[in-house]
């Protein structure tokens, strides 16, 4: 099976509502993935992302913000995607076979919620992309600009 890791900063927002997108999406699409999510540092997950979340059927009230190091099997990942420029910078390296992709999007924190609905819809046709490249058998868009999904917005 395919190992995901998706990095933020806190694991607040954009790392979990990723997480769950990549989940919903692999499980729709048939791609047999674990994905997880972590942040440089662990807060909380944010009220915000739980709300925007349920709006498409999607519950983030059971998850909480880790490090990566609260993540099991922390140094085996087939794929670590930061979403976020701070934690691409202090991502760690890894060992073995990791392919290292970087997406990045705007903080929603501190704005409305059609703020919060435009990053989770932007990391929804992200995610959505990267998981039918691997049905496909092709490899994940090398960045978030490389990525078809995007540039055909």
């Amino acid at each position: 099976m395919t190992r995901v890791l998706i990095l933020c900063t806190h694991n607040s927002a954009r790392s979990q509502m990723a997480e769950a997108l990549t989940r919903d999406a692999a499980h729709r699409l048939g791609v047999p993935l674990e994905v997880h999510s972590a942040g440089t540092e662990a807060t909380r997950v944010k009220d915000d992302a739980i709300t925007v979340m349920s709006e498409l059927g999607l519950d983030l009230s059971t998850h909480t913000s880790k490090t990566l190091w609260d993540v099991p099997d922390a140094q085996n990942f087939d794929y670590v995607v930061t979403v976020c420029d701070s934690a691409a910078e202090a991502c760690p390296a890894y060992p073995g076979q990791t392919t290292r992709r970087h997406y990045p999007f705007v903080d929603p924190s501190g704005g409305s919620l059609d703020r919060w609905r435009a990053v989770r819809d932007q990391l929804g046709v992200q995610f959505e992309a990267f998981v039918q490249a691997l049905k496909d058998g092709r490899d994940a868009p090398p960045t978030y600009e490389d990525s078809p999904a995007v540039s055909a917005q």
